[in-house]
């Protein structure tokens, strides 16, 4: 989870303007039950995608997210994406960018299935760590009248760091070939 940075980032753009805790465990489960079931399954069937292209989609995600955060599908196209349909669906891509990253360790097959589990409850427990941390400072942050003027500063770079990653990884698969 220390460098699951991008899985952090999609998170804190899926919660950004959840107030709720049944909406924030809705989005949070419906992302856990995708990224768990996609690198459980991956890793046990040897299903890796080039790990180049999976973190560009992973950049993707964050770049989706705030721009779904900015009004930007309603303000261009007319239409909300059905934002817990791409939370899962978006999970499921993060979940084979654990996979292909897990695969590339070549490990034993002797156990599997409970060290793949144990891993997956690791992750979680990080992921929910981080994800009280952000709550916790964001519940500070929205009490401030600057909340809604930063909010659109803070997506515009929450943005820009999904296109950095974008171009990181294609520019790496694209030196690797």
């Amino acid at each position: 989870m220390v460098t699951g940075y991008d899985h952090i980032l999609f998170l804190f753009g899926v919660i950004f303007f959840l107030y709720k805790m049944k909406h924030i465990a809705l989005y949070v489960s419906l992302f856990a039950l995708g990224h768990s079931s996609t690198m459980l399954l991956g890793v046990y069937f040897n299903i890796g995608i080039n790990s180049y292209i999976i973190d560009a989609i992973i950049g993707l995600s964050v770049v989706y997210k705030a721009m779904d955060n900015l009004g930007a599908f309603q303000r261009w196209f007319g239409v909300q994406p059905n934002t817990k349909l791409a939370t899962l669906l978006f999970g499921f891509c993060h979940g084979f960018g654990l996979s292909s990253k897990i695969i590339e360790y070549d490990i034993s097959p002797d156990g599997l299935v409970p060290n793949l589990l144990a891993f997956n409850i690791g992750v979680e427990i990080g992921q929910l760590i981080a994800l009280g941390t952000i709550l916790i400072v964001m519940g500070f942050w929205r009490r401030h009248t600057s909340f809604y003027r930063q909010a659109y500063s803070v997506n515009v770079v929450m943005m820009s760091l999904g296109f950095m990653l974008i171009g990181y990884q294609l520019t790496g698969y694209v030196v690797a070939q």
